[in-house]
């Protein structure tokens, strides 16, 4: 059995303003061709699939297409998708039991009542029954009452797909390194101790935008398969294929993605900087000390590069705290400034004194 782990498509993104539909479309598009090429048994989409609860027509249209391609390329094989926290669940679930006769699972709604269930899509090879339980995301508190296998399922080979924050039992969650683009909570209150896992043979898991395991070669989250902020610039994204031959014979490999454009932060003076002209997504941060043309410094950096994000500077200066002070020791205004602000040139020195004086003069 072999199966594509893929997980935070986030159609309809939005870059720091850049449209990203042409970058999407592109690496969607990547996606269909190694399905072609590896022709796995199922596909699974760990939620996120659009950017925002309520999509944009541009956004369902490239979906729209993305799920008809992968349905054409592996006719035989079983495509399922949960929805994620940026998703709307209703939105997801609807027409699901006319999809369902196409081997397109879309399960939008997570179980909610006593009497519901978590629903299972089930796979046969050689081996016997892989079980594939679809759980959307759901409140941290649910996650216990509903995650869980059938009682004939531990001797079979059982895969969770869920979108949450799992976290090693030992793992402080304020030591996990998150990307900017996550969706984090005051606290980490919807962090999920991950030994829940334990019963399942693998966790194709969204929501975590790096790829990163769980406390295990079989619990993953395989990230973003395009950069969705400047934190992820130039991190390698890829899709996780899962082979699964009798129970607890588990094989994965990444399948790296190269997008269309590159998300990447160029550091420097303005000359350096400059130099590095690209067509990639660039936030430029200039270490510049001397004060810049500011029109003609934007000017120059938007045509080096027509795709950029933002300009930052570089902070140089910091506040000199290794000096002392009494309580009752008097210091000149100007001495003072000078003391916080180190490293002042002389034309910035006079430029503070000039300041201190006609402060002095209104008062």
């Amino acid at each position: 059995m072999k199966f594509f782990h893929l997980s935070d498509l986030h159609i309809g993104l939005k870059l720091i303003g850049r449209d990203l539909r042409e970058d999407q479309e592109y690496i969607l598009n990547q996606i269909v061709e190694i399905v072609v090429r590896e022709k796995p048994d199922a596909i699974v989409i760990a939620g996120d699939i659009y950017d925002k609860a309520i999509p944009s027509a541009e956004a369902v249209e490239v979906f729209d297409r993305f799920a008809s391609e992968l349905a054409a390329a592996v006719p035989n094989a079983e495509i399922m998708m949960i929805s994620g926290n940026h998703d709307s669940a209703p939105r997801v679930n609807v027409f699901r039991s006319v999809l369902e006769k196409q081997r397109i699972h879309m399960v939008g709604n997570p179980p909610q009542r006593p009497e519901d269930f978590l629903e299972k899509v089930t796979l046969r090879d050689e081996y016997g029954n892989v079980n594939f339980y679809l759980l959307p995301f759901v409140k941290p508190s649910m996650v216990k009452q509903i995650v869980g296998s059938d009682e004939n399922g531990n001797n079979e080979r059982n895969v969770l797909v869920s979108h949450q924050f799992y976290l090693p039992v030992s793992m402080d969650p304020d030591k996990m390194e998150r990307m900017d683009s996550e969706v984090r909570t005051v606290g980490n209150i919807d962090a999920v101790k991950a030994d829940i896992l334990e019963r399942f043979d693998y966790a194709a898991l969204g929501h975590i935008h790096k790829p990163m395991k769980v406390g295990s070669e079989v619990y993953r989250y395989c990230g973003t398969p395009l950069a969705c902020s400047v934190s992820e610039a130039q991190q390698p994204k890829g899709i996780i294929m899962v082979e699964m031959r009798k129970k607890g014979d588990i094989k994965t490999a990444i399948l790296p993605l190269a997008p269309l454009r590159q998300v990447r932060v160029i550091t420097g003076n303005l000359d350096t900087v400059l130099r590095q002209g690209c067509n990639d997504y660039v936030t430029v941060v200039l270490t510049d000390k001397a004060d810049l043309d500011v029109i003609d410094m934007q000017d120059r950096i938007r045509l080096a590069f027509p795709n950029l994000l933002e300009i930052r500077r570089e902070v140089l200066r910091k506040a000199d705290y290794s000096r002392k002070y009494t309580a009752d020791e008097q210091l000149d205004p100007f001495e003072l400034c000078c003391s916080f602000l180190s490293d002042l040139e002389d034309p910035e020195k006079e430029l503070l004194q000039d300041v201190i004086n006609c402060a002095w003069e209104v008062e």
